[in-house]
């Protein structure tokens, strides 16, 4: 008897076999793949249950890092009007890039953010976000309602006139200081009411002090007929150290915007501390015109 008879199969047993080896690969590849998602599954389900076992403030963390690795940018915090302000702008905000999109949408559109709260209304805009935005949202004099200016101009004519209600107007040849004045006092100056006075001590604490009277030209709509009633007798401000001032520390002074300010303070970081405005004349961010107003300002 031959030995390759002995592995002989008839052609229907052939068949038999073959079906048999082509249902236990299906069978086998079918098992194969379950088990991949089931520990696919298995190690999401661990993976949460971690993320669930961590402290509260833990996880807080953890999502506050991915969402600023999602974002890829570090989030700034300066002062900006939501009128005007631009999407590199609202992107160093820490704003969503679709967030932006509807912002610029809903001005196209002719939509006008008259005062914060109508910020809070942006679509997409978590409480969140709006309260550490907010302290930050400044709208321009020309976005406010204009019922604003009419009121304020009809307080100042009415305490403009001679009345009992009000302070007596200075006589000409009389003078108030600028330096020292408090709001009553500037409310004697014919032409001054209460919201020019208080422009002006606002005004003055922000510069740190008046070196001139025409600085006050810089105040929107200011009446020049008042300024012949004003004097600076002495002449005392608050400099600013522009070695050791921070960026939002800088940017405060009326005299110095964000870029001026971050000019600064990366030209102390590669040159180290200033000695002289001069040195900032070759920044493109300081004209001749801007060191001057500011030199009465700074220390070194």
């Amino acid at each position: 008897m031959r030995l390759s008879s002995l592995f002989y199969l008839h052609r229907s047993d052939r068949q038999v076999l073959l079906a048999f080896l082509l249902v236990a690969v299906v069978v086998l590849s079918g098992l194969f793949l379950m088990g991949d998602e089931d520990t696919d599954e298995v190690a999401s389900a661990e993976s949460e249950q971690a993320s669930d076992s961590l402290p509260t403030g833990m996880k807080e963390k953890r999502a506050e890092t991915e969402a600023g690795t999602e974002r890829g940018r570090r989030v700034e915090r300066f002062a900006f009007d939501p009128n005007t302000a631009d999407s590199s702008q609202l992107r160093r905000l820490g704003l969503k890039d679709w967030q932006i999109r509807n912002i610029y949408k809903y001005r196209a559109s002719g939509g006008i953010y008259r005062q914060k709260d109508d910020f809070a209304r942006t679509y997409g805009l978590t409480q969140k976000e709006y309260r550490e935005l907010e302290p930050y949202i400044t709208i321009g004099a020309d976005y406010q309602p204009a019922a604003l200016l009419i009121k304020e101009r009809q307080k100042e004519k009415v305490t403009g006139q001679d009345s009992l209600l009000f302070p007596k107007k200075i006589s000409e040849g009389t003078t108030v200081s600028l330096a020292i004045a408090d709001t009553t006092q500037l409310k004697t100056v014919p032409g001054i009411g209460s919201y020019f006075a208080r422009k002006i001590v606002d005004y003055r604490q922000q510069l740190g002090g008046f070196v001139s009277i025409d600085q006050l030209d810089e105040i929107e709509g200011f009446p020049l007929k008042a300024k012949a009633y004003l004097r600076l007798d002495t002449i005392t401000v608050k400099r600013l150290n522009l070695n050791k001032l921070s960026v939002s520390e800088l940017r405060r002074h009326p005299y110095l915007n964000y870029y001026q300010a971050r000019a600064i303070v990366d030209y102390r970081r590669l040159h180290g501390k200033l000695k002289s405005l001069d040195e900032l004349r070759l920044l493109r961010d300081f004209p001749s015109e801007a060191l001057q107003r500011l030199e009465p300002y700074v220390e070194f």
